[in-house]
């Protein structure tokens, strides 16, 4: 299992008027947790797109426990927990300031050749990465 956690303080642009968070923003949130994990392994998204590679999202799944509110800080902590083959799956915990777990969620991507627009197994390169920072034990 790979895991990493990265925070977010919760802007007011990103709130309704009872200052909770707009459920749409929540998605942007699981992004910037993904692109943070690929920056761990030692390679950001950008470089996996200039290597051909794009990673859409085909599934997502969220559930709500309480409201993210505005100027909260969040951590997001994001686990990729089965090797990948032609997709990754990311489970989410977002957690609140008082450590309360406030959302949960999933993306499930896949890997797409840019040049044949193809579904492909995740590169060598990037499974070595993985591989490198695997812990079986978390």
């Amino acid at each position: 299992m790979i895991h990493t956690n990265t925070s977010i303080r919760v802007r007011y642009g990103e709130t309704d008027p009872m200052k909770y968070v707009y459920y749409g923003n929540y998605a942007e949130y699981f992004e910037v947790a993904r692109v943070e994990l690929f920056r761990s392994l030692g390679m950001s998204y950008d470089e996996i797109e200039k290597r051909g590679i794009f990673l859409p999202v085909s599934e997502y799944k969220i559930k709500y426990l309480k409201p993210a509110l505005y100027d909260q800080l969040l951590e997001i902590r994001t686990y990729v927990r089965k090797i990948p083959g032609i997709r990754i799956e990311f489970d989410y915990e977002i957690y609140n300031e008082e450590n309360v777990k406030i959302t949960e969620a999933s993306t499930t991507l896949f890997f797409l050749d840019s040049q044949t627009n193809k579904i492909v197994k995740c590169p060598d390169y990037l499974m070595e990465l993985i591989e490198k920072k695997w812990n079986p034990e978390l």
